[in-house]
């Protein structure tokens, strides 16, 4: 689908201004690096961005006088509270949510990124009519009382799986929700790479055996890069598209090759057996720049490669997290993803509703038997569910009954009032009269989940059964 198709809706790259705006950008960050941190420049840097989407959204709702509605509010509250209450998952993460037309909702995941990773989204959309689909990242700033801060530099892959690679380790939050009055069931895939690719073939950092900042000459200096150990001749690899630099060869690292990449790192191969690209030839990704060998100081080692990274700035860092592969596997979605969207009801007594998929989730609540939950998503094996007050979390869908069998019949001996939730200032669904038969499918604190005689569900009041 071509990007102007699509309508998954991601914060977009800021337009271009013109030249004195971004003159005083660029005097206004050197002011920072010069007075501050980095998270003062970051926050110049935001103040200059462009509305995403979704605040344009926000901001046209407005316009149309719609803001006050009780449907918007009910929408906005859901984007603040995604972005403020996250629920905190590690990568990879994979969830599906059934957004219902007549409730607004927005999920919002937190999770940890490392320097060196890149972050990768992918939305797929099951709905009658795609909806347009607003998914903002956020940065979560050192501060906790600063604004947690929209990311808008995406890069944009294939299938609309957008990627963003940090600058630095730290805590993003995803949020996810489709426009108003739309439908449907919003897969959201979460995941982290190495940021770069691995620079000798056929190899992973299993082959990585000297690492970043070891003694050298007796600890007159330290190793600044990793050394990827492979047999004399195999081929060594463009770790990023990008412009070859130096090609020579130093007393130090024997046979090199520099190559910066598109994001102005300077990525060094040393000791190379030979090279294979000449200074200032333009490569793409995976393209061979030379061979492994021993050349320069490593005459009396195995046949390696010494792989560096250079940051202007920083000078050099560790390459090992843009190489490694993250832990952890993607779970597959194992639960019965057509109840999502439809009530289920506690099988057992003393539930644990937690707070992320899985037994080691911190447990929110033990729930009593039968307890009546909304299923509006699935992780793995387990339901996302929401309870009738409103609270949400995660239980085994395998304990999670679904309503096709009341677990008991009430009849109520005097006429009392069927409601649209368990509260006692809920609107009336309908009035049943005494001695109507009504199949109880759940419970709720002093309320029962009932099927009225019209055929819908309804809470009535255990107390008013007399």
């Amino acid at each position: 689908m071509d990007a102007d198709e699509s309508p998954f809706h991601p914060a977009p790259t800021p337009p271009r201004r013109g030249l004195w705006v971004l003159v005083g950008l660029a005097l206004a960050i050197a002011a920072a690096v010069w007075l501050f941190g980095r998270e003062e420049i970051e926050q110049i840097r935001d103040s200059w961005r462009a509305e995403t989407p979704h605040e344009e959204y926000l901001k046209a709702l407005h316009d149309a006088g719609l803001a006050g509605t009780a449907l918007t509010q009910a929408w906005i509250r859901e984007a603040a509270a995604a972005v403020e209450n996250p629920r905190t998952v590690e990568l990879p993460f994979q969830e599906e949510t059934f957004i219902a037309a007549d409730a607004p909702e927005a999920v919002g995941y937190r999770f940890a990124v490392t320097r060196g990773q890149r972050i990768h989204l992918a939305l797929s959309i099951d709905a009658d009519e795609a909806p347009r689909v607003f998914l903002d990242l956020f940065r979560v700033p050192e501060d906790p009382a600063d604004p947690l801060r929209p990311v808008t530099e995406f890069e944009r892959g294939t299938e609309g799986v957008l990627s963003y690679e940090p600058t630095r380790s730290g805590e993003y939050v995803v949020r996810l929700q489709p426009e108003l009055l739309r439908e449907g069931r919003f897969r959201l895939t979460l995941e982290a790479t190495p940021a770069l690719a691995f620079p000798v073939e056929g190899r992973d950092s299993r082959a990585i055996l000297s690492f970043f900042g070891a003694d050298r000459d007796a600890g007159r200096r330290v190793h600044h890069g990793v050394d990827v150990f492979a047999p004399r001749g195999t081929p060594v690899l463009a770790s990023a598209a990008g412009r070859v630099g130096r090609v020579e060869v130093t007393n130090l690292g024997g046979k090199v090759v520099w190559l910066r990449d598109h994001r102005g790192r300077n990525l060094y191969y040393a000791h190379l057996d030979s090279q294979y690209v000449r200074s200032g030839a333009e490569v793409e990704e995976g393209d061979t720049l030379g061979f492994v060998g021993n050349s320069g100081n490593a005459r009396t080692t195995p046949p390696h490669l010494h792989y560096g990274i250079y940051i202007r700035g920083e000078g050099p860092v560790d390459p090992y997290p843009f190489l490694v592969e993250p832990r952890g596997r993607l779970v597959a979605l194992d639960a019965d993803l057509e109840r999502l969207g439809t009530w289920g009801r506690a099988m057992n007594e003393g539930m644990r509703l937690r707070a992320t998929p899985g037994v080691s989730g911190a447990v929110l609540q033990e729930l009593d038997r039968h307890t009546a939950v909304r299923i509006v998503g699935a992780a793995g094996s387990w339901y996302r569910v929401r309870l009738p007050d409103g609270a949400s979390g995660y239980l085994s869908a395998r304990l999670v009954d679904d309503l096709s069998a009341p677990v008991s019949e009430t009849v109520p001996a005097t006429a009392l009032e069927a409601l649209s939730r368990p509260e006692a200032s809920a609107p009336v669904v309908q009035r049943v009269a005494a001695g109507a038969a009504l199949p109880v499918l759940g419970r709720f604190e002093d309320y029962l989940f009932v099927r009225e005689p019209a055929g819908r569900t309804a809470w009535i009041r255990a107390d008013d059964l007399g």
